[in-house]
């Protein structure tokens, strides 16, 4: 039996005939659309659904002119976690060729966490190591990675685009970052990447939020704060004198990931108030403490090991979309499916780190 979220023309993005890449809407629904075609890759290998008659996932691609040239199969399970598109347009007609000047020529798409027998116990330990930010220790990143850098090698950084749902929105926001610390910038499309921290979000009265939001601020400045200092210390001990490391956060600071949430989404629901959190606190005059706070996890402080580096969910800047339609539960809130939809509202917002 079909699952209905499987099939292409019951519930894709039927309505994009032509794609305009000056587009956001175009765009999203068609790194949306490449992210569900690995979530169907994996389900199309679980289920035996395979051949031209029975497999699923490649109508998410080719509809709009992507074919699949590679899977990317996680050591562990040998499930389907990501895969690398080559976009293959036909000859446009002449009043769009401008329009493609701005189309990837491969996007490397990452798929969650499938909830069946083959894969939801590798899945599960990758979403444990996202919440004790350890991701970039695991052997799918470092196959996702070395496919992200044979890519951007072979054809250059502004032809890659980055995309990922859940688990695998911080697979790409991992492997964008590890990417944009060597000075180039992939285009990254992060649908509901987790945020780890406690959904101060979901509480409606604006004046207990912010006021948790500072408390929390403060606190995490002042840890991070003495951190440093106990690290500035120790170095002082060593005989030789280390010059000063380049900060790895502000040194993102050009970096615009576009991070895709919904606010019903109590997982990825935080992006929101981390953004906005940063500017109300530089209206009150205490950027200072934000600046610091918004680098540092608490959790990471508290609990940080050899292993454990910076979280994933820290960023200096993005583009940030909220989808504002309300959602009837949890399940529409993370699904993938609403960044394709035309009947949702987006509200878009630059933030840039300074």
């Amino acid at each position: 039996m079909i699952c209905e979220r499987d099939d292409f023309s019951l519930t894709g993005p039927l309505h994009l005939t032509a794609i305009d890449w000056a587009n956001e809407h175009h765009r999203r629904s068609v790194a949306a659309s490449l992210v569900q075609g690995i979530y169907v890759a994996e389900r199309d290998r679980q289920l035996q659904r395979e051949g031209p008659e029975l497999a699923l996932s490649p109508i998410w691609s080719e509809f709009f002119h992507f074919r699949l040239i590679r899977k990317l199969v996680d050591d562990a399970d040998n499930s389907i976690f990501g895969g690398i598109y080559e976009y293959k347009p036909p000859q446009p007609p002449s009043h769009i060729v401008k329009s493609q000047e701005l189309s990837p020529r491969f996007v490397i798409a990452f798929r969650g966490t499938v909830t069946k027998a083959d894969s939801i116990s590798r899945d599960i330990e990758l979403d444990i190591h996202v919440i004790r930010n350890g991701l970039h220790t695991t052997t799918r990143f470092e196959i996702a990675i070395q496919a992200v850098r044979n890519i951007v090698a072979s054809v250059g950084c502004s032809n890659v685009w980055l995309a990922g749902h859940s688990l695998g929105g911080s697979m790409a926001l991992l492997t964008g970052k590890t990417i944009a610390r060597t000075g180039v910038f992939p285009e990254c499309f992060a649908f509901n990447p987790p945020f780890l921290s406690a959904p101060i979000e979901r509480i409606k009265d604006k004046r207990i939020k912010h006021g948790i939001r500072i408390a929390g601020s403060v606190i995490t400045a002042g840890l991070a704060l003495a951190k440093k200092s106990t690290q500035q210390y120790n170095q002082n001990q060593n005989q030789r004198a280390l010059p000063a490391p380049i900060n790895p956060f502000t040194a993102l600071s050009d970096w615009f990931p576009r991070v895709f949430v919904n606010p019903g989404d109590h997982l990825c629901s935080e992006y929101i108030g981390y953004f906005e959190h940063r500017n109300k606190m530089e209206e009150l005059g205490i950027g200072f403490v934000e600046r610091l706070a918004t680098q540092n996890s608490l959790g990471g402080i508290l609990l940080g090991g050899k292993n454990m580096e910076e979280p994933v969910h820290l960023m200096p800047s993005s583009v940030l979309t909220v989808n504002s339609s309300p959602s009837r539960d949890f399940k529409q809130a993370h699904g993938i499916h609403q960044w394709w939809r035309e009947d949702q509202k987006f509200e878009t917002k630059v933030y840039q780190y300074k």
